[in-house]
């Protein structure tokens, strides 16, 4: 049977690169895969955008509304499918998720999404936590604080600056924002650091 996984990470974790590379190893066994990637992402537009500058042409821009079942069906009138891969799958609905476990049981094609777990105040994204009640299998792709620890948050920054309020969803390096990825105790530290008043 066809399983969903969700794989997540912190910004900077190499999830688009490790997205390409699983295509790039399909392809080069003569398997067809189809890459899924939310139109809110607006980087790179119709394109994946690694932090190491590979790209990758999605197959399909996902819109809110969209259903994932109909989609993948729709793909499989062209020939058979060995495996969807999701980009930024913290931006789907939570509904678009349940598709995808759907997609996995009566399409019976494995999926595999890469997303973040949370936001930059530590919230969860609607369509990570689903993924995480539902994925089949769940891993978590490791990357690290310039302080050399374990990052698993995600530092916003505006014209280099950390802030800790504002929409959760802000794409990286568009009006000036950025994101850089911290540990536990880098992020408290600079989010009492930017309650303090500034001189």
């Amino acid at each position: 049977m066809a399983k969903l996984y969700f794989r997540y990470g912190a910004m900077n974790s190499g999830k688009s690169t490790a997205l390409i590379q699983v295509a790039f190893n399909y392809e080069e066994r003569g398997m067809t895969v189809k890459i899924l990637k939310p139109q809110i992402d607006e980087k790179g537009g119709g394109h994946l955008v690694s932090r190491i500058g590979v790209t990758r042409e999605v197959d399909c821009l996902v819109g809110p509304k969209d259903d994932l079942v109909d989609q993948v069906s729709q793909m499989l009138l062209q020939g058979p499918i060995h495996c969807i891969l999701v980009d930024e799958a913290q931006f789907l609905t939570k509904e678009q998720v349940d598709q995808l476990l759907e997609v996995t049981v009566t399409l019976n094609v494995p999926v595999i999404a890469y997303g973040l777990r949370t936001d930059f105040s530590t919230k969860g994204f609607p369509g990570s936590e689903r993924l995480l009640l539902l994925a089949h299998t769940i891993e978590e792709m490791k990357t690290i604080c310039t302080c050399g620890r374990k990052a698993t948050f995600n530092g916003r920054m505006v014209k280099g600056r950390f802030v800790f309020e504002g929409d959760q969803v802000a794409i990286d390096n568009q009006a000036d924002i950025q994101y850089q990825s911290l540990c536990p105790q880098c992020y408290f530290r600079l989010k009492e650091e930017a309650k303090a008043p500034t001189k």
